[in-house]
């Protein structure tokens, strides 16, 4: 059972007068990519074909990011009511779908597999928690507050299914690493780029390059240091290193430079 619903969002608080048109943008893409749990749910259960006890917390996680898709989208109907999400989320699906006809991890294990969950939940807890304190709009505000607090829990679920099963494959450190790493540089594919197409620029050709600089130009602007040092500290524990220790404060550091500097190039280049 999901921990809110849409019911308990504040609506009638919404102030349009405080709608800032970017993160309306930003908004519409997450809402396709996170109401398209249902797909990662399938990929889970197939992944874990044997373990049922996994398979009823991958149902009841998709559930909950589909609710989240679900309150980001009527919050952008509110922001733009032109805005159709039916119609872009079938845009969506019928350029951008994961791989569903396997029984096996891409990450070349199960362990592998919740490594890579926890960097995804590591990247959208500290996305909504800078988008809630970057939004003016109350409404918006409340939503994210709301998602980030999932997308912790489901990161601490995650980590907890990885413990049990390092205990059955033993991936060691270099390959918990080296699937952390990968997850991350898979951080601006196709995925984000198509949902922000899909959702703002439908009228266009899609150019990945393109509409992959003007999703993470508007995303990475809400970033601020705490975000992103307790976001390293999250992919340290997943990596299986100290997320406290002498790797974090370098790490945060550089990752917040990146940040300030991709935005200021994309800005420049006109993203």
């Amino acid at each position: 059972m999901a921990h809110w619903t849409l019911d308990q969002i504040p609506w009638d608080r919404f102030d349009p007068a405080l709608v800032d048109s970017d993160i309306v943008k930003l908004v519409k893409a997450a809402a396709l990519v996170e109401y398209n749990g249902g797909d990662y749910a399938t990929y889970l259960n197939n992944v874990f074909h044997d373990d049922d006890g996994f398979r009823a917390v991958a149902d009841e996680w998709a559930l909950e990011e589909v609710q989240h898709g679900a309150a980001l989208a009527r919050w952008a109907k509110l922001a733009d009511p032109a805005f159709d999400f039916d119609t872009a989320f079938q845009r969506f699906l019928d350029g951008y779908r994961i791989p569903l006809d396997v029984n096996a991890s891409v990450r070349g294990s199960r362990s592998g597999e919740l490594v890579a969950r926890c960097i995804v939940e590591t990247g959208t807890s500290s996305y909504y928690t800078a988008l809630a304190e970057a939004a003016q709009e109350p409404v918006l505000k409340a939503i994210c507050r709301k998602i980030a607090a999932d997308e912790l829990r489901h990161y601490k679920l995650f980590y907890t299914h990885l413990n049990r099963y390092l205990e059955k494959e033993g991936l060691g450190p270099w390959g918990r690493v080296r699937v952390a790493l990968s997850r991350i540089t898979e951080s601006e594919d196709d995925e984000l780029a198509y949902a922000y197409y899909a959702a703002n620029h439908a009228a266009e050709p899609y150019e990945r390059k393109r509409f992959s600089a003007a999703y993470a130009r508007r995303a990475y602007a809400h970033y601020r240091p705490p975000h992103i040092a307790r976001g390293i500290a999250m992919v340290l524990k997943a990596a299986g290193l100290n997320p406290q220790g002498p790797l974090h404060r370098p790490l945060a550091a550089f990752a917040s430079w990146f940040m300030r500097r991709r935005v200021k190039r994309l800005a420049a280049s006109g993203a």
